[in-house]
């Protein structure tokens, strides 16, 4: 499991330098249903990132709704 809840994180040099506070778990490679990833009404998104490549594993994120300073995140204040 992993957690990207600051302000401060930085992804990549393309704007926006961030994405939404969430929550990231790191399992084997799996249908991505069982954890509801990208079902209607699910929060849950399953990343295409690394769609198994280098590493056999999954990684479903969970968006978190607040910064770790305790402020909304996007998702919130929309």
């Amino acid at each position: 499991m992993c957690y990207m809840m600051s302000k401060q994180q930085y992804l990549t040099d393309d704007a926006p330098h961030h994405w939404i506070s969430h929550l990231m778990f790191y399992t084997p490679l799996m249908n991505g249903a069982f954890w509801g990833a990208d079902l209607p009404n699910s929060p849950v998104m399953l990343s295409p990132q690394f769609d198994g490549a280098p590493e056999p594993f999954d990684v479903f994120m969970i968006p978190a709704g607040w910064w770790s300073d305790g402020t909304p995140d996007p998702v919130k204040s929309n």
